[in-house]
């Protein structure tokens, strides 16, 4: 199976929760750490990686926003989730 056959069989990260997003990049982090998968499969995991990371940087955004909608003045802005 080709790379782009098993890229189009992957969910869309923008359509995955933060524990899938986050379970997948180890996954990805593992493989390529281990030298499990060749360079130029590598390269295509890190565009994944890359992706899944902005859709969990997203949520935990999004989170943040609700939590200062929930708590006002209880998280200062120097305070972060994540």
């Amino acid at each position: 199976m080709t790379s782009k056959k098993k890229q189009e069989q992957l969910p869309d990260p923008a359509e995955m929760t933060y524990e899938q997003a986050i379970a997948e990049l180890e996954e990805i982090n593992e493989r390529i750490e281990q030298g499990e998968i060749g360079l130029e499969e590598s390269l295509v995991q890190y565009r994944r990686g890359l992706a899944l990371s902005q859709r969990c940087s997203a949520i935990l955004n999004a989170a943040e926003q609700e939590l200062k909608k929930i708590m006002p003045g209880e998280l200062k802005d120097d305070q972060k989730v994540g």
